[in-house]
């Protein structure tokens, strides 16, 4: 009898006959987790768009902004990384934080002002730019911890503006007050790690111009 031979990982073959290691599935569940922080956005504007249950708002903005360290730690740790969760994951990111702002922006007794909404969606803006052509270039422009700081103290102080909103933390309440400022504080200390985290990519942005182009 002919021996039966294990089987091997799935082969991809080429246009000349060759067989390549197909990488992981774009359907796994890193990326699973980054949909459902999406549908969660979507969910949380519709809340603070209604004007209501501000602490139930706030909770659920932190199961999001959790599912992004989440998703992220799965996919290095399984080596379920894919091009697909490179590009969703910073795109929901974007979404959740820079909706948050705009939504917030309705309501005087959230502290979000004009500026600091331009501010934090410019950054965005800008920084996606720069990497998306830079990476075309075939230079490594991934996330920096500056860029991880500010992605911290945004959702920080997108959660304290939610929870100032309540009557458990409005200025009705006993901690009123004392929660304003906490929350300002925190708000202008997100603004200027989101200045600085731009800052800090354009600096390392040029010093990338500045090395020769990867072969091919």
């Amino acid at each position: 009898m002919t021996p039966i031979e294990p089987r091997t990982q799935s082969m991809g073959t080429g246009p000349a006959g060759d067989k390549r290691p197909q990488g992981p599935s774009p359907i796994n569940v890193p990326n699973i987790i980054t949909l459902s922080r999406l549908v969660l956005a979507v969910i949380l504007f519709a809340m603070i768009d209604y004007g209501q249950w501000w602490l139930w708002s706030t909770a659920l903005f932190i199961v999001a902004a959790t599912t992004d360290a989440l998703d992220g730690y799965i996919a290095r740790r399984y080596g379920l990384v894919t091009v697909l969760g490179r590009i969703l994951d910073p795109f929901v990111d974007k979404v959740i934080i820079c909706g948050a702002f705009i939504f917030l922006l309705g309501y005087s007794g959230s502290g979000i002002n004009a500026w600091m909404t331009i501010v934090v969606i410019g950054r965005e803006m800008f920084v996606t730019s720069l990497r998306s052509f830079l990476e075309q270039q075939g230079k490594d422009f991934s996330a920096a911890w500056s860029g991880k700081i500010k992605m911290a103290l945004q959702c920080t102080a997108v959660a304290a503006s939610l929870m100032s909103l309540s009557t458990a933390f409005g200025p009705e309440s006993a901690y009123g007050e004392q929660f304003r400022i906490l929350r300002d504080v925190l708000l202008w200390s997100a603004v200027a790690a989101t200045i600085y985290s731009g800052y800090s990519y354009i600096v390392r942005a040029i010093q990338l111009f500045r090395q020769p182009a990867s072969p091919g």
